[in-house]
């Protein structure tokens, strides 16, 4: 199962790769970078949650030039992968118990909130590749993961 996390998350790395790429391409516009950087954020949230921090003081959706995300999608990856190799199957059963932004507190598996990480990626980037066709971006990259799958690895 460590395996197939660690396959997903390299696939997300690519795919925010691809997609930083365009919005430097188009010149950072606005509302596609804020979300690219809401979704990297959330990355690091979720890891801090599963690291044992109850409590998390963080702006979500901060404002950082766009030349500025490939590095932050190398240290998120980085992260994540350093985590996700010191997981055990049991690990991934394990509770954590954290408190939202509005102060509510929810307790959630290791392996629901890594799929949660995942799918929340997923979903924000096909909203950042509306808001870049909006901005005038031509042309998407290819983020399916069938097409990462038989093409990229």
């Amino acid at each position: 199962m460590k395996d197939h996390f660690i396959k997903l998350f390299n696939y997300d790395k690519y795919t925010n790769q691809k997609i930083a790429e365009t919005i430097v391409a188009t010149n950072g516009p606005e509302k596609p970078l804020g979300l690219m950087a809401h979704l990297l954020t959330a990355e690091k949230v979720w890891l801090r949650r599963i690291n044992g921090e109850y409590k998390i003081s963080v702006v979500l959706w901060p404002t950082w030039p766009a030349d500025e995300l490939e590095l932050i999608i190398n240290e998120t990856h980085a992260s994540w992968i350093d985590y996700l190799n010191t997981l055990t199957d049991a690990d991934l059963q394990k509770l954590i118990t954290y408190q939202n932004f509005q102060g509510h507190e929810y307790t959630m598996r290791v392996v629901d909130i890594i799929t949660h990480v995942i799918n929340h990626g997923t979903h924000t980037r096909a909203q950042v590749g509306v808001h870049l066709r909006l901005a005038g971006a031509e042309q998407l990259p290819v983020t399916d993961f069938a097409y990462y799958i038989t093409n990229i690895i």
